[in-house]
């Protein structure tokens, strides 16, 4: 195998490449959560999978729903109203007020703060969340104070 010296042309169209990407990179924005019309500020933002999964920071996000929320080590404890909801990173089971919960995808850390999926925080919570992967933004609206909807699931566009 001999050595051959890259065409100038390839030269400037690795350049180029590494240029666009650079800058889409340098461009892109973090996701903005907003929850019932406020934009909720976290150092940790949240994290997307290719398939429009959403995973956002669990404290910050109770905090903004009214919760109260406690760690213990591995464990979280969240509590809001009458519901106390126990979360452990990297366990798919979870308990809402001592009833089992079984999550699809097990929550994890990200420069410590634990994320879990927004589908999760509808589901357990009751609120109504939505996923903007053209504006990068999430929407988490409480019914009553946010737009009334379906607790059921969250939506992805």
């Amino acid at each position: 195998m001999t050595y051959t010296r890259p065409s100038m042309r390839m030269l400037v169209l690795t350049a180029l490449t590494a240029t666009l990407v650079s800058a889409l990179v340098a461009f892109s924005r973090p996701i903005d959560v907003i929850v019932d019309g406020q934009h909720l500020d976290n150092d940790v933002p949240p994290v997307t999978t290719p398939g429009n999964h959403v995973y956002v920071p669990v404290r910050s996000l109770a905090n903004a729903l009214g919760a109260q929320t406690n760690a213990d080590g591995r464990n979280v404890y969240v509590v809001r109203g009458t519901q106390t909801l126990h979360l452990r990173a990297g366990d798919v089971h979870a308990s809402i007020n001592g009833m089992p919960l079984t999550l699809k995808h097990a929550p994890f850390r990200v420069r410590g703060r634990l994320m879990v999926g927004l589908k999760a925080i509808v589901r357990i919570f009751g609120v109504h969340a939505t996923y903007d992967a053209r504006r990068a933004t999430v929407q988490v609206m409480t019914p009553g104070i946010g737009e009334a909807a379906p607790a059921q699931a969250a939506q992805t566009q």
